[in-house]
């Protein structure tokens, strides 16, 4: 064996449908436990040097997945941070692989309902949801990612009923349970 296998897990990565959380979450988990918060979204449009919107409208799908799996690459190297993914970084299984290195991944979970309103008030920025219906899209989305979600995660949660501090406890529970998390808190 590897030294690596024996080696504390320090980040936590979160990995959902949009608008389960992964953002607002992440953000707050890393300030209550004192971490760095990453955004992959973010990074993926710092390397495209524009919007998502745009990647999607004029490179489309495959080039935003390629600078997905580039954005993954460069910040799952960190230490000691909370990384927000996007919603489909688990239909590349590299993606996971590398999150996994050095992370506990934690799936955040939604109904379809709940997600709808959620993303409601983000007309545009939302390229997958630019459809005639919005809902039978999300529907139709997460059934095919629910096994991707489902063999990625290490701890699963339910947002649908939750605030954004019932999530962050709910995360920190889980955490104290995995064996493989380096909990200094």
């Amino acid at each position: 064996m590897d030294e690596r296998d024996f080696r504390l897990k320090t980040n936590i990565a979160l990995i959902g449908y949009m608008g389960t959380g992964k953002t607002a979450v992440g953000r707050r988990l890393a300030e209550k436990l004192d971490m760095r918060f990453f955004e992959v979204d973010w990074l993926i449009e710092q390397l495209a040097g524009k919007k998502i919107p745009e990647v999607f409208r004029e490179d489309g799908e495959i080039a935003f997945r390629e600078l997905e799996i580039e954005a993954v690459r460069q910040i799952a190297m960190e230490k000691n941070a909370v990384i927000a993914c996007g919603g489909g970084v688990v239909l590349n299984k590299i993606n996971i692989d590398r999150l996994r290195e050095r992370g506990v991944i934690v799936c955040l979970t939604a109904s379809a309902q709940t997600i709808l309103k959620r993303t409601a008030l983000q007309q545009g920025q939302r390229p997958l949801l630019d459809v005639k219906d919005p809902l039978q899209t999300i529907k139709d989305m997460l059934q095919f990612r629910k096994p991707y979600y489902e063999r990625s995660a290490d701890i699963m949660i339910n947002t649908s009923k939750l605030d954004i501090e019932g999530v962050v406890e709910e995360i920190i529970a889980g955490l104290k349970e995995n064996e493989s998390f380096d909990f200094k808190k």
